[in-house]
Protein backbone atom coordinates (compact mmCIF):
# COMPACT_ATOMS: atom_id res chain seq x y z
CA UNK A 1 0.00 0.00 0.00
CA UNK A 2 3.20 2.23 0.60
CA UNK A 3 4.52 1.95 -2.44
CA UNK A 4 1.27 2.64 -4.13
CA UNK A 5 0.65 5.30 -2.57
CA UNK A 6 4.34 6.73 -3.35
CA UNK A 7 3.36 5.67 -7.31
CA UNK A 8 0.55 8.13 -6.67
CA UNK A 9 2.45 11.36 -5.33
CA UNK A 10 4.92 10.76 -8.10
CA UNK A 11 2.43 11.01 -10.93
CA UNK A 12 0.78 13.44 -9.30
CA UNK A 13 3.94 15.43 -9.15
CA UNK A 14 5.15 14.93 -12.82
CA UNK A 15 1.58 15.92 -13.77
CA UNK A 16 2.11 19.39 -11.79
CA UNK A 17 5.76 19.65 -13.74
CA UNK A 18 4.26 18.95 -17.16
CA UNK A 19 1.82 21.58 -16.74
CA UNK A 20 4.37 24.02 -14.67
CA UNK A 21 5.19 26.80 -17.70
CA UNK A 22 1.15 27.02 -17.79
CA UNK A 23 0.35 27.30 -14.15
CA UNK A 24 3.77 29.87 -13.66
CA UNK A 25 1.62 32.19 -15.96
CA UNK A 26 -1.60 31.85 -14.47
CA UNK A 27 0.25 32.02 -10.79
CA UNK A 28 1.79 35.31 -12.21
CA UNK A 29 -1.11 37.24 -13.55
CA UNK A 30 -2.81 36.45 -10.12
CA UNK A 31 0.10 37.98 -8.23
CA UNK A 32 0.10 41.19 -10.55
CA UNK A 33 -3.74 41.89 -9.04
CA UNK A 34 -2.33 40.84 -5.91
CA UNK A 35 -0.02 43.82 -6.02
CA UNK A 36 -2.81 46.50 -7.16
CA UNK A 37 -4.34 45.31 -4.33
CA UNK A 38 -1.61 45.83 -1.58
CA UNK A 39 -0.59 49.25 -3.52
CA UNK A 40 -4.41 50.29 -4.68
CA UNK A 41 -2.51 54.08 -5.79
CA UNK A 42 -1.48 52.50 -8.93
CA UNK A 43 1.28 50.29 -7.65
CA UNK A 44 5.21 50.85 -9.47
CA UNK A 45 5.03 50.56 -13.14
CA UNK A 46 8.65 48.95 -12.99
CA UNK A 47 7.41 46.83 -10.39
CA UNK A 48 4.74 45.06 -12.38
CA UNK A 49 6.14 45.36 -16.05
CA UNK A 50 9.23 43.47 -14.08
CA UNK A 51 7.24 40.98 -11.99
CA UNK A 52 5.08 40.55 -15.69
CA UNK A 53 8.58 39.66 -17.85
CA UNK A 54 10.01 37.69 -14.86
CA UNK A 55 6.86 35.46 -14.68
CA UNK A 56 6.81 34.59 -18.37
CA UNK A 57 10.40 34.48 -18.84
CA UNK A 58 10.65 31.77 -15.80
CA UNK A 59 7.80 29.82 -17.65
CA UNK A 60 10.11 29.94 -20.85
CA UNK A 61 12.93 28.54 -18.89
CA UNK A 62 11.12 25.86 -17.48
CA UNK A 63 9.21 25.05 -21.13
CA UNK A 64 12.75 25.27 -22.35
CA UNK A 65 14.12 22.32 -19.94
CA UNK A 66 10.99 20.53 -19.79
CA UNK A 67 11.47 20.30 -24.00
CA UNK A 68 15.03 19.25 -23.78
CA UNK A 69 14.39 16.95 -21.38
CA UNK A 70 12.12 15.07 -23.72
CA UNK A 71 9.26 15.74 -21.43
CA UNK A 72 6.57 13.77 -23.37
CA UNK A 73 8.07 12.43 -25.66
CA UNK A 74 8.76 9.25 -27.63
CA UNK A 75 12.33 9.22 -25.54
CA UNK A 76 10.77 9.16 -21.70
CA UNK A 77 7.48 7.36 -22.59
CA UNK A 78 5.34 9.52 -24.60
CA UNK A 79 2.41 12.25 -23.80
CA UNK A 80 1.52 12.81 -20.57
CA UNK A 81 -2.33 12.63 -20.13
CA UNK A 82 -4.07 14.35 -17.31
CA UNK A 83 -7.76 14.55 -15.41
CA UNK A 84 -9.15 12.00 -17.87
CA UNK A 85 -7.58 12.96 -20.83
CA UNK A 86 -8.94 15.99 -21.01
CA UNK A 87 -4.98 17.68 -20.97
CA UNK A 88 -2.06 16.10 -22.94
CA UNK A 89 1.60 17.32 -22.55
CA UNK A 90 3.77 16.12 -25.47
CA UNK A 91 6.63 17.88 -27.22
CA UNK A 92 4.32 19.72 -29.45
CA UNK A 93 2.41 21.59 -26.88
CA UNK A 94 5.89 22.47 -25.27
CA UNK A 95 7.24 23.81 -28.77
CA UNK A 96 4.18 26.25 -28.76
CA UNK A 97 4.23 26.91 -25.09
CA UNK A 98 7.90 28.23 -26.06
CA UNK A 99 6.21 30.88 -28.57
CA UNK A 100 3.66 32.21 -26.38
CA UNK A 101 6.12 32.57 -23.54
CA UNK A 102 8.75 34.31 -25.33
CA UNK A 103 6.31 36.50 -26.78
CA UNK A 104 4.72 38.11 -23.75
CA UNK A 105 8.15 38.92 -22.44
CA UNK A 106 9.25 40.98 -25.00
CA UNK A 107 5.50 42.41 -24.66
CA UNK A 108 5.74 42.77 -20.82
CA UNK A 109 9.06 44.47 -21.30
CA UNK A 110 7.91 46.83 -24.15
CA UNK A 111 4.77 47.92 -22.35
CA UNK A 112 6.67 49.33 -19.71
CA UNK A 113 7.34 52.48 -21.44
CA UNK A 114 4.15 52.15 -23.63
CA UNK A 115 2.26 52.52 -20.76
CA UNK A 116 3.90 54.90 -18.67
CA UNK A 117 0.87 57.44 -19.13
CA UNK A 118 -1.36 55.47 -18.79
CA UNK A 119 -3.96 53.99 -15.44
CA UNK A 120 -5.03 50.50 -14.79
CA UNK A 121 -1.53 49.05 -15.47
CA UNK A 122 -1.68 46.07 -13.31
CA UNK A 123 -5.27 45.32 -15.43
CA UNK A 124 -3.17 44.93 -18.64
CA UNK A 125 -0.53 42.68 -17.27
CA UNK A 126 -2.49 40.51 -15.82
CA UNK A 127 -4.99 40.22 -18.67
CA UNK A 128 -1.99 39.70 -20.87
CA UNK A 129 -0.83 36.88 -18.36
CA UNK A 130 -4.09 35.11 -18.35
CA UNK A 131 -4.60 35.28 -21.87
CA UNK A 132 -1.04 33.63 -22.47
CA UNK A 133 -1.97 31.04 -19.46
CA UNK A 134 -5.52 30.39 -21.92
CA UNK A 135 -2.92 29.67 -24.86
CA UNK A 136 -0.62 27.21 -22.77
CA UNK A 137 -3.99 25.56 -22.12
CA UNK A 138 -5.32 25.62 -25.74
CA UNK A 139 -1.64 24.02 -26.79
CA UNK A 140 -2.10 20.94 -23.97
CA UNK A 141 -6.39 20.84 -24.81
CA UNK A 142 -6.96 16.92 -25.69
CA UNK A 143 -10.90 17.08 -25.37
CA UNK A 144 -13.07 19.44 -27.65
CA UNK A 145 -14.55 20.36 -24.19
CA UNK A 146 -10.96 21.90 -22.70
CA UNK A 147 -10.63 23.39 -26.50
CA UNK A 148 -13.75 25.64 -26.18
CA UNK A 149 -12.89 26.73 -22.68
CA UNK A 150 -9.22 27.08 -23.24
CA UNK A 151 -9.73 29.45 -26.41
CA UNK A 152 -12.28 31.36 -24.22
CA UNK A 153 -9.96 32.20 -21.52
CA UNK A 154 -7.36 33.35 -23.70
CA UNK A 155 -9.69 35.21 -26.09
CA UNK A 156 -11.87 37.42 -23.49
CA UNK A 157 -8.48 38.95 -22.20
CA UNK A 158 -8.19 39.77 -25.52
CA UNK A 159 -11.15 41.51 -26.47
CA UNK A 160 -10.53 43.84 -23.15
CA UNK A 161 -6.79 44.41 -23.87
CA UNK A 162 -8.01 45.31 -27.90
CA UNK A 163 -10.23 48.38 -25.86
CA UNK A 164 -7.86 48.90 -23.26
CA UNK A 165 -7.24 52.78 -24.43
CA UNK A 166 -10.81 53.93 -23.31
CA UNK A 167 -10.14 57.52 -24.21
CA UNK A 168 -9.38 56.37 -28.04
CA UNK A 169 -12.01 56.13 -29.91
CA UNK A 170 -10.38 53.65 -32.86
CA UNK A 171 -9.58 51.34 -29.97
CA UNK A 172 -13.04 51.21 -28.04
CA UNK A 173 -14.35 50.67 -31.50
CA UNK A 174 -11.87 47.75 -32.63
CA UNK A 175 -12.54 45.83 -29.31
CA UNK A 176 -16.26 46.13 -29.66
CA UNK A 177 -16.22 44.63 -33.56
CA UNK A 178 -13.15 42.13 -32.16
CA UNK A 179 -15.91 41.25 -29.35
CA UNK A 180 -19.26 40.53 -32.22
CA UNK A 181 -17.11 38.34 -34.42
CA UNK A 182 -15.19 36.47 -31.47
CA UNK A 183 -18.76 35.94 -30.17
CA UNK A 184 -20.32 34.62 -33.11
CA UNK A 185 -17.35 32.38 -34.00
CA UNK A 186 -17.57 30.96 -30.26
CA UNK A 187 -21.01 29.94 -31.12
CA UNK A 188 -20.40 28.74 -34.67
CA UNK A 189 -17.68 26.54 -32.90
CA UNK A 190 -19.85 25.53 -29.95
CA UNK A 191 -22.89 24.25 -32.80
CA UNK A 192 -19.50 22.11 -34.52
CA UNK A 193 -18.62 20.29 -31.73
CA UNK A 194 -21.96 19.10 -30.72
CA UNK A 195 -22.59 17.95 -33.93
CA UNK A 196 -19.69 15.93 -33.50
CA UNK A 197 -20.33 15.04 -29.96
CA UNK A 198 -23.61 13.47 -31.43
CA UNK A 199 -22.23 11.29 -33.93
CA UNK A 200 -18.93 10.38 -31.55
CA UNK A 201 -20.65 10.56 -28.03
CA UNK A 202 -17.29 11.87 -26.98
CA UNK A 203 -15.62 15.38 -26.42
CA UNK A 204 -11.82 13.18 -26.13
CA UNK A 205 -9.70 13.90 -29.30
CA UNK A 206 -8.82 10.19 -29.20
CA UNK A 207 -12.25 8.63 -28.78
CA UNK A 208 -13.54 11.08 -31.53
CA UNK A 209 -11.48 9.21 -34.20
CA UNK A 210 -11.85 5.98 -32.63
CA UNK A 211 -16.12 6.39 -33.39
CA UNK A 212 -16.39 8.60 -36.77
CA UNK A 213 -16.79 6.07 -39.28
CA UNK A 214 -20.18 5.27 -39.41
CA UNK A 215 -20.87 6.70 -42.84
CA UNK A 216 -24.29 7.16 -42.21
CA UNK A 217 -23.49 10.14 -40.05
CA UNK A 218 -21.32 11.50 -42.59
CA UNK A 219 -23.40 14.61 -43.46
CA UNK A 220 -23.91 15.77 -39.34
CA UNK A 221 -19.63 14.75 -39.41
CA UNK A 222 -18.90 17.00 -42.18
CA UNK A 223 -21.12 20.03 -40.99
CA UNK A 224 -19.09 19.46 -37.64
CA UNK A 225 -16.06 19.60 -38.72
CA UNK A 226 -16.74 22.40 -41.12
CA UNK A 227 -18.12 25.06 -38.03
CA UNK A 228 -15.10 23.57 -36.12
CA UNK A 229 -12.68 24.47 -39.17
CA UNK A 230 -14.62 28.25 -39.15
CA UNK A 231 -14.16 28.96 -35.01
CA UNK A 232 -10.47 27.97 -35.73
CA UNK A 233 -10.43 29.92 -38.55
CA UNK A 234 -11.19 33.36 -36.52
CA UNK A 235 -8.66 32.18 -34.36
CA UNK A 236 -6.02 32.14 -36.56
CA UNK A 237 -7.45 35.52 -38.81
CA UNK A 238 -8.04 33.29 -41.74
CA UNK A 239 -9.97 34.42 -44.34
CA UNK A 240 -12.87 34.61 -44.43
CA UNK A 241 -13.07 35.04 -40.58
CA UNK A 242 -10.13 38.10 -41.29
CA UNK A 243 -12.32 41.11 -41.21
CA UNK A 244 -11.69 41.62 -36.97
CA UNK A 245 -8.03 41.33 -37.24
CA UNK A 246 -6.81 44.60 -39.66
CA UNK A 247 -9.51 46.79 -36.90
CA UNK A 248 -8.40 45.26 -34.23
CA UNK A 249 -4.54 45.83 -34.81
CA UNK A 250 -5.04 48.90 -35.32
CA UNK A 251 -6.85 50.36 -32.92
CA UNK A 252 -5.31 48.23 -29.96
CA UNK A 253 -2.29 49.39 -28.32
CA UNK A 254 0.96 48.42 -30.27
CA UNK A 255 2.39 45.68 -27.80
CA UNK A 256 -1.47 43.74 -27.93
CA UNK A 257 -1.44 44.14 -31.76
CA UNK A 258 2.26 42.23 -31.67
CA UNK A 259 0.72 39.86 -28.79
CA UNK A 260 -2.14 39.02 -31.12
CA UNK A 261 -0.87 38.58 -34.46
CA UNK A 262 1.94 36.03 -33.13
CA UNK A 263 0.91 34.49 -29.83
CA UNK A 264 -2.90 34.34 -30.54
CA UNK A 265 -2.31 32.68 -34.13
CA UNK A 266 -0.14 30.57 -32.75
CA UNK A 267 -2.32 29.06 -30.36
CA UNK A 268 -5.19 28.86 -32.98
CA UNK A 269 -2.84 26.85 -34.76
CA UNK A 270 -1.71 24.93 -32.03
CA UNK A 271 -5.38 23.99 -31.16
CA UNK A 272 -6.46 23.26 -35.01
CA UNK A 273 -3.00 21.00 -35.62
CA UNK A 274 -4.31 18.78 -32.44
CA UNK A 275 -7.88 18.51 -32.93
CA UNK A 276 -8.05 17.74 -37.09
CA UNK A 277 -4.50 15.41 -37.16
CA UNK A 278 -6.11 13.67 -33.89
CA UNK A 279 -9.68 13.72 -33.77
CA UNK A 280 -10.51 13.50 -37.70
CA UNK A 281 -7.06 11.53 -39.08
CA UNK A 282 -7.49 11.13 -42.63
CA UNK A 283 -7.06 7.36 -42.86
CA UNK A 284 -10.27 6.98 -40.57
CA UNK A 285 -12.60 9.99 -41.74
CA UNK A 286 -15.67 9.08 -44.11
CA UNK A 287 -14.94 9.55 -48.30
CA UNK A 288 -17.18 12.92 -47.91
CA UNK A 289 -15.25 14.52 -45.22
CA UNK A 290 -12.21 15.58 -46.53
CA UNK A 291 -11.17 18.59 -44.72
CA UNK A 292 -7.29 18.84 -46.43
CA UNK A 293 -9.51 20.45 -49.41
CA UNK A 294 -11.06 22.38 -47.17
CA UNK A 295 -7.54 23.90 -45.88
CA UNK A 296 -5.94 24.12 -49.16
CA UNK A 297 -8.51 26.60 -50.39
CA UNK A 298 -8.33 28.11 -47.28
CA UNK A 299 -4.11 28.58 -47.44
CA UNK A 300 -4.83 29.89 -51.22
CA UNK A 301 -7.39 32.38 -50.28
CA UNK A 302 -5.92 33.39 -47.28
CA UNK A 303 -2.22 34.19 -48.36
CA UNK A 304 -3.37 35.49 -51.52
CA UNK A 305 -5.87 38.12 -50.21
CA UNK A 306 -3.77 39.00 -47.07
CA UNK A 307 -0.51 39.91 -49.40
CA UNK A 308 -2.84 41.75 -51.88
CA UNK A 309 -4.37 43.57 -49.34
CA UNK A 310 -1.14 44.64 -47.64
CA UNK A 311 0.07 45.97 -50.79
CA UNK A 312 -2.60 48.68 -51.35
CA UNK A 313 -2.59 49.94 -47.65
CA UNK A 314 -0.73 53.43 -46.87
CA UNK A 315 -0.70 52.89 -43.37
CA UNK A 316 2.05 50.68 -41.73
CA UNK A 317 0.22 49.43 -38.93
CA UNK A 318 -2.47 48.27 -41.46
CA UNK A 319 -0.03 46.87 -43.98
CA UNK A 320 1.35 44.81 -40.96
CA UNK A 321 -2.20 43.49 -40.13
CA UNK A 322 -3.10 42.54 -43.50
CA UNK A 323 0.26 40.74 -43.51
CA UNK A 324 -0.26 38.65 -40.41
CA UNK A 325 -3.08 37.01 -42.70
CA UNK A 326 -0.61 36.35 -45.34
CA UNK A 327 1.42 34.67 -43.26
CA UNK A 328 -1.84 32.27 -41.51
CA UNK A 329 -1.98 31.34 -45.35
CA UNK A 330 1.53 30.43 -44.99
CA UNK A 331 0.89 28.59 -41.51
CA UNK A 332 -2.21 26.45 -43.55
CA UNK A 333 0.30 24.81 -45.65
CA UNK A 334 0.93 22.48 -42.48
CA UNK A 335 -2.25 21.33 -42.69
CA UNK A 336 -3.47 21.54 -46.75
CA UNK A 337 -0.30 19.47 -47.36
CA UNK A 338 -1.01 15.94 -45.55
CA UNK A 339 -2.12 13.42 -46.85
CA UNK A 340 -2.47 9.79 -45.97
CA UNK A 341 1.22 8.14 -45.80
CA UNK A 342 3.03 11.00 -46.44
CA UNK A 343 5.83 13.01 -44.95
CA UNK A 344 3.45 14.56 -42.57
CA UNK A 345 5.40 14.50 -39.45
CA UNK A 346 7.83 17.07 -41.98
CA UNK A 347 5.05 19.05 -43.50
CA UNK A 348 3.75 20.33 -40.00
CA UNK A 349 6.82 20.69 -38.10
CA UNK A 350 7.82 23.12 -40.70
CA UNK A 351 4.27 25.13 -40.40
CA UNK A 352 5.74 24.73 -36.89
CA UNK A 353 9.21 25.96 -36.90
CA UNK A 354 7.74 29.07 -39.07
CA UNK A 355 5.29 30.11 -36.33
CA UNK A 356 7.88 30.29 -34.09
CA UNK A 357 10.36 32.35 -36.33
CA UNK A 358 7.33 34.61 -37.17
CA UNK A 359 7.11 35.24 -33.63
CA UNK A 360 9.72 36.61 -33.14
CA UNK A 361 10.09 38.67 -36.38
CA UNK A 362 6.29 40.09 -36.53
CA UNK A 363 6.02 40.76 -32.31
CA UNK A 364 9.66 42.87 -33.00
CA UNK A 365 7.99 44.52 -36.21
CA UNK A 366 4.78 45.36 -34.02
CA UNK A 367 7.09 46.65 -30.95
CA UNK A 368 8.55 49.12 -33.52
CA UNK A 369 5.61 50.92 -34.21
CA UNK A 370 5.10 51.10 -30.52
CA UNK A 371 8.32 52.53 -30.37
CA UNK A 372 7.44 55.13 -33.45
CA UNK A 373 4.04 55.96 -31.56
CA UNK A 374 5.70 56.85 -28.41
CA UNK A 375 7.66 59.15 -30.43
CA UNK A 376 4.66 60.94 -31.67
CA UNK A 377 5.46 59.60 -35.07
CA UNK A 378 2.42 59.03 -37.73
CA UNK A 379 1.30 55.97 -38.90
CA UNK A 380 1.59 56.26 -42.75
CA UNK A 381 5.03 55.00 -44.94
CA UNK A 382 5.37 58.77 -45.57
CA UNK A 383 5.77 59.84 -41.59
CA UNK A 384 8.61 56.91 -41.90
CA UNK A 385 10.77 59.05 -43.92
CA UNK A 386 14.00 59.40 -43.19
CA UNK A 387 13.36 58.14 -39.64
CA UNK A 388 16.85 55.65 -39.92
CA UNK A 389 18.78 59.00 -39.43
CA UNK A 390 17.74 59.65 -36.27
CA UNK A 391 16.92 56.38 -34.70
CA UNK A 392 19.64 53.86 -36.55
CA UNK A 393 19.24 50.90 -34.77
CA UNK A 394 15.41 50.75 -34.37
CA UNK A 395 15.92 51.23 -38.18
CA UNK A 396 18.29 48.37 -38.49
CA UNK A 397 15.98 45.94 -36.64
CA UNK A 398 12.97 46.78 -38.62
CA UNK A 399 15.11 46.54 -41.70
CA UNK A 400 15.88 42.85 -40.35
CA UNK A 401 12.14 42.17 -39.56
CA UNK A 402 10.56 43.50 -42.80
CA UNK A 403 13.29 41.58 -44.84
CA UNK A 404 12.98 38.11 -42.59
CA UNK A 405 8.95 38.41 -43.31
CA UNK A 406 9.22 38.70 -46.71
CA UNK A 407 11.36 35.65 -46.73
CA UNK A 408 15.31 37.19 -47.59
CA UNK A 409 18.43 35.56 -46.43
CA UNK A 410 20.19 35.42 -44.32
CA UNK A 411 17.14 36.03 -42.01
CA UNK A 412 15.38 33.55 -40.38
CA UNK A 413 11.77 34.03 -42.32
CA UNK A 414 13.88 32.73 -44.86
CA UNK A 415 14.57 29.44 -44.01
CA UNK A 416 11.47 29.10 -42.51
CA UNK A 417 9.64 29.43 -45.09
CA UNK A 418 12.11 27.64 -47.74
CA UNK A 419 11.82 24.18 -45.20
CA UNK A 420 8.11 24.78 -45.55
CA UNK A 421 7.57 25.27 -49.02
CA UNK A 422 10.31 22.54 -49.69
CA UNK A 423 8.02 20.42 -47.66
CA UNK A 424 5.08 20.93 -49.43
CA UNK A 425 6.67 19.69 -52.78
CA UNK A 426 8.12 16.52 -50.69
CA UNK A 427 4.83 16.27 -50.08
CA UNK A 428 3.44 16.15 -53.52
CA UNK A 429 1.66 20.00 -53.04
CA UNK A 430 4.08 21.57 -55.37
CA UNK A 431 1.47 23.86 -56.19
CA UNK A 432 1.07 25.13 -52.51
CA UNK A 433 4.48 25.87 -52.72
CA UNK A 434 4.03 27.52 -55.55
CA UNK A 435 1.44 30.10 -54.89
CA UNK A 436 3.69 30.57 -51.57
CA UNK A 437 6.22 31.37 -53.04
CA UNK A 438 4.65 34.01 -55.46
CA UNK A 439 2.73 35.74 -52.47
CA UNK A 440 5.92 35.62 -50.93
CA UNK A 441 7.40 37.67 -54.05
CA UNK A 442 4.86 39.96 -53.77
CA UNK A 443 5.17 40.78 -49.91
CA UNK A 444 9.16 42.05 -50.79
CA UNK A 445 6.72 44.82 -52.62
CA UNK A 446 4.85 46.22 -49.44
CA UNK A 447 7.91 45.33 -47.02
CA UNK A 448 10.92 47.23 -49.02
CA UNK A 449 8.42 50.44 -49.01
CA UNK A 450 9.03 50.77 -45.06
CA UNK A 451 12.42 50.25 -45.53
CA UNK A 452 13.16 52.50 -48.15
CA UNK A 453 11.24 55.20 -46.60
CA UNK A 454 13.39 54.92 -43.23
CA UNK A 455 16.62 54.59 -45.64
CA UNK A 456 16.47 56.65 -48.93
CA UNK A 457 13.46 58.59 -48.31
CA UNK A 458 13.85 62.32 -47.16
CA UNK A 459 11.70 63.77 -43.46
CA UNK A 460 8.76 65.62 -44.79
CA UNK A 461 9.06 67.44 -41.61
CA UNK A 462 11.02 67.97 -38.84
CA UNK A 463 11.07 65.76 -35.91
CA UNK A 464 13.80 64.86 -33.13
CA UNK A 465 13.45 62.02 -30.70
CA UNK A 466 13.79 63.38 -27.06
CA UNK A 467 13.45 60.39 -25.30
CA UNK A 468 15.28 57.00 -25.78
CA UNK A 469 12.93 54.32 -23.85
CA UNK A 470 14.53 51.26 -22.77
CA UNK A 471 11.88 48.90 -22.66
CA UNK A 472 10.50 49.04 -26.11
CA UNK A 473 14.37 49.39 -26.91
CA UNK A 474 15.20 45.99 -25.71
CA UNK A 475 11.95 44.17 -26.66
CA UNK A 476 12.76 45.68 -30.05
CA UNK A 477 16.60 44.82 -30.01
CA UNK A 478 15.69 41.52 -28.47
CA UNK A 479 12.98 40.03 -30.78
CA UNK A 480 15.79 41.36 -34.07
CA UNK A 481 18.81 39.37 -32.17
CA UNK A 482 16.45 36.37 -32.22
CA UNK A 483 15.23 37.02 -35.23
CA UNK A 484 18.92 36.63 -36.52
CA UNK A 485 20.45 33.90 -34.56
CA UNK A 486 17.36 31.79 -35.82
CA UNK A 487 19.14 31.76 -39.23
CA UNK A 488 22.52 29.48 -37.56
CA UNK A 489 20.28 28.34 -34.82
CA UNK A 490 17.39 26.70 -37.23
CA UNK A 491 18.69 23.02 -37.50
CA UNK A 492 17.90 22.25 -34.10
CA UNK A 493 14.73 24.00 -34.57
CA UNK A 494 13.70 22.19 -37.40
CA UNK A 495 14.28 19.20 -36.49
CA UNK A 496 12.64 19.51 -32.33
CA UNK A 497 9.58 20.84 -34.71
CA UNK A 498 9.30 17.64 -37.01
CA UNK A 499 10.30 15.18 -34.18
CA UNK A 500 7.35 16.56 -32.19
CA UNK A 501 4.94 16.70 -35.16
CA UNK A 502 5.75 13.66 -36.48
CA UNK A 503 4.44 11.86 -33.11
CA UNK A 504 0.80 12.82 -33.75
CA UNK A 505 0.24 10.79 -36.77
Amino acid sequence: MTLDVIALQSATTAAWTALAPAILLGLTGLALLGIDTVWPDEPSNALLAGVAAAGSLVSFGVTGWLLVAGTGQASTGGAISLYGDALVVDGMSLFFTLIFTVVTAMVAVAAYDYLEDHSHRAEFYSLVLFAATGMALMATANSLATVFISLELASLPSYALVAFLKTDRGSVEAGLKYFLIGAVSSAVLAFGISLVYAVTGSLVLGDVAAAIGNPEMAGVLGLGVLMILGGFAFKTASVPFHFWAPEAYEGAPAPISAFLSSASKAAGFAVAFRVFVQAFPLDAVPAGVDWVVAFQVLAVVTMTLGNFAAATQENVKRMLAYSSIGHAGYALIGLAALTAGGPNGDVLGASMAHLLVYGFMNTGAFLFIALVEHWGVGRTFEDYNGLASTAPIAAVAMTVFMFSLAGLPPFGGFLSKYILFYSAIEAGFWWLAAVGAVNSALSLFYYSRVVKAMWIETPVADFEIETRPVGLYAAVIFAGVGTLLLLPGFGPVIETAQTVAATLF
